[in-house]
């Protein structure tokens, strides 16, 4: 991926995984794995977590400690 140095790597990430969302590739109540993000785009694990806040904010995912962070239903 293509950094833009406008913006924060996790906002990046952060809409990345919401067009992802919106576009089907992630359907409701998919596992979104923090582990697999980090590893994709080759970040610290702190950056994805601060991407998943963001979306938790704008409610596209819900994250159970424990369980993980899944997509939230439409």
């Amino acid at each position: 991926m293509e950094w833009d140095p406008r913006l924060y790597k996790w906002e990046q990430i952060a809409n990345v995984v919401a067009e992802r969302i919106g576009d089907g590739t992630y359907p409701p109540l998919t596992l979104i794995s923090e582990v697999k993000l980090q590893e994709e785009f080759d970040v610290a694990r702190v950056t994805v977590r601060k991407a998943m806040e963001a979306l938790r904010e704008r409610e596209l995912i819900t994250t159970k400690p424990g369980k993980g962070s899944i997509v939230a239903p439409q």
